[in-house]
């Protein structure tokens, strides 16, 4: 399987720039909070785009500084 890199969800950074606590966000957006944990921990295969948007109106922030790309590791072999 080919490889491509990652996407990589900037909210815990965020959230402690900001001061703000998951119990907090999950609260005042309405998002349960098994998911946006899973959100936190990179582990998604679809992102929710209406959530991104929730988050980046939310938190004030850019998409791009909200979501990072991540190259992959070439160095080892498939």
């Amino acid at each position: 399987m080919c490889n491509y890199g990652s996407l990589h969800l900037r909210i815990n950074e965020i959230l402690a720039e900001k001061g703000i606590s998951k119990n907090k966000i999950c609260k005042d957006l309405d998002i349960p909070r098994s998911n946006f944990n899973r959100y936190c921990r990179d582990e998604f295969q679809r992102m929710d785009t209406n959530l991104i948007c929730k988050l980046c109106d939310y938190l004030d922030v850019d998409i791009s500084a909200l979501i990072e790309y991540r190259k992959p590791d070439r160095t080892t072999p498939e």
